[in-house]
């Protein structure tokens, strides 16, 4: 049994449950009049329920919304109408269970009927759509192919094809029917290119690999990658509503950023800047790709792509689509940007003028050294307790040696005597730059309405560690401990560093 699912997004989700308008006397009216009047207009008879609610559902990207809902009469009878029309796409019909019944194709006519049992769902008649009548000869062809093709998977990995001879069977077997289904599909396209069918699954392809070339007697191998990433969109109009309304849209999109961009912040910033400028005119589709690239990089997996997120907050919501997002996003997005732009990869590290243990100016810039370790941490924090000394061993196994140097720096003023009796008892290394931010210092930077440096260098958690080079470039930033440590290992095997 298959259950919707509903997202939180950052944006409010566009087509949310629709309220049920109550009907008073007065506004009744015969059913053709209305039905004439109404941007959409869909009657449904749907046994054997009777006397309640259904509801009008769609894919959307990954998920699964609510547009609409209708009361069924005593004869199981009921209308999805009102104005204006619905997004075109894939949509289903559910039960006051929110149990999935049947999909269909939301037309541009949008003026048909359904006929309809629960007990038979794959039997449900719609009529007055043509668009309807071609998917529901594809979903048969489909669903006949689809299982043979489940068949054979079954086959060939629970090793029932044992012998040689059974799994070059299999294979073929499957290659053929694949074939036989791309060729249809191909065959809609080509037959009833106007139908949202054939729109559907022209987005949907994806292009062959060819066959590596061979140039001046030399294999160019990565020719077919690049065939394939050129022409991967070609059937895509990215402010087209309606792929939003389908289960394979990003689906395919997630696949082209794993397989074909390279995860280097520009390649990405590229990619986006030219699917958000594309799809600028959709309505739906442009809020949903902006927020999908917000949410995906504004804390990314991969070091250095929060670079995408400012991108996008300095090209596109500083520019105005800041009035997408309700107040509360706002914040968001704006805190979160401003805590991200001082410290991008490549960039100078925002100074630290700040105090030592004894009482003495302890400026970051006043250190000379190939590489610099800041530190930043908390001495009643249970995972710095681990962290520190294990950054202090590592400090002293290795890049002592090196010429490293460690900036640590206490983030609480209010915590100097916990901070400097966990320097004695961990025996931190005296070498180290051990600093804090005093109350005055502090007060002072906020009087002057500067931004402090737990902003300039995003401390959310604790420890936060950067790497800097001789010249106090950011070199990394949020990795573990050993992923620093193989950097600079790295970095001094290019001859980086050393001295």
């Amino acid at each position: 049994m298959k259950r919707l699912l509903f997202p939180v997004m950052m944006m409010a989700a566009i087509g949310g449950l629709a309220q049920q308008k109550k009907t008073t006397p007065a506004a009744k009216a015969p059913a053709k009049a209305a039905a004439s009047q109404a941007a959409r207009y869909i009657s449904i008879t749907l046994k054997p329920i009777r006397n309640e609610k259904i509801y009008l559902g769609s894919y959307y990207g990954n998920s699964m919304v609510l547009v609409d809902s209708a009361m069924l009469d005593a004869n199981s009878h009921g209308v999805f109408t009102g104005s204006p029309k619905y997004t075109g796409g894939i949509y289903f019909v559910v039960t006051r269970q929110y149990t999935r019944q049947f999909d269909f194709l939301m037309d541009n006519g949008q003026r048909f009927s359904i006929e309809a049992d629960t007990a038979v769902k794959e039997k449900s008649i719609i009529t007055g759509s043509p668009d309807n009548d071609l998917y529901k000869s594809y979903a048969v062809f489909m669903d006949d192919k689809g299982r043979r093709m489940a068949e054979l998977e079954k086959e060939f990995t629970s090793g029932t094809a044992r012998s040689t001879a059974d799994s070059a069977r299999v294979r073929t077997e499957y290659a053929k029917i694949n074939k036989e289904v791309k060729d249809y599909q191909a065959g809609i396209i080509q037959k009833s290119p106007h139908s949202l069918l054939a729109a559907l699954l022209a987005a949907m392809r994806r292009p062959e690999t060819p066959a590596i070339p061979v140039v001046n007697g030399k294999a160019d191998s990565s020719y077919p990658y690049r065939f394939v990433k050129e022409h991967y969109w070609d059937d895509v109009n990215f402010n087209d509503d309606r792929l939003l309304r389908t289960p394979f849209f990003e689906k395919k999109l997630d696949e082209y950023f794993k397989t074909m961009v390279y995860p280097e912040p520009d390649s990405i910033i590229r990619e986006v800047n030219y699917m958000l400028l594309f799809a600028r005119t959709g309505k739906e589709i442009y809020p949903y790709l902006l927020t999908k690239f917000t949410n995906k990089y504004i804390n990314p997996e991969i070091m250095g792509q929060d670079k995408v997120f400012v991108y996008l907050f300095e090209n596109y919501y500083a520019k105005g689509d800041t009035t997408l997002l309700n107040p509360a996003s706002r914040k968001t997005i704006v805190d979160r940007a401003y805590s991200l732009m001082a410290n991008q990869l490549g960039q100078p590290a925002p100074q630290l003028n700040l105090t030592d243990t004894l009482g003495k100016k302890a400026s970051l810039y006043g250190i000379d050294a190939p590489f610099t370790v800041v530190a930043f941490w908390d001495p009643n924090c249970g995972h710095c307790k681990e962290e520190i000394p294990r950054l202090d061993s590592m400090y002293k196994a290795r890049w002592k040696n090196y010429g490293v140097a460690v900036f640590s720096v206490n983030i609480y003023e209010n915590e100097i005597p916990a901070w400097k009796r966990f320097i004695a008892d961990k025996h931190l290394s005296g070498e180290w730059v051990q600093a804090y931010e005093t109350k005055e210092a502090k007060t002072a930077t906020e009087k002057a309405g500067q931004a402090n440096y737990r902003q300039l260098y995003d401390i959310f958690k604790t420890p936060t560690i950067y790497l800097l080079d001789k010249d106090k470039r950011i070199i990394a930033k949020h990795l573990s401990l050993e992923q620093f440590n193989e950097l600079i290992e790295t970095k001094r095997k290019a001859g980086v560093g050393n001295r």
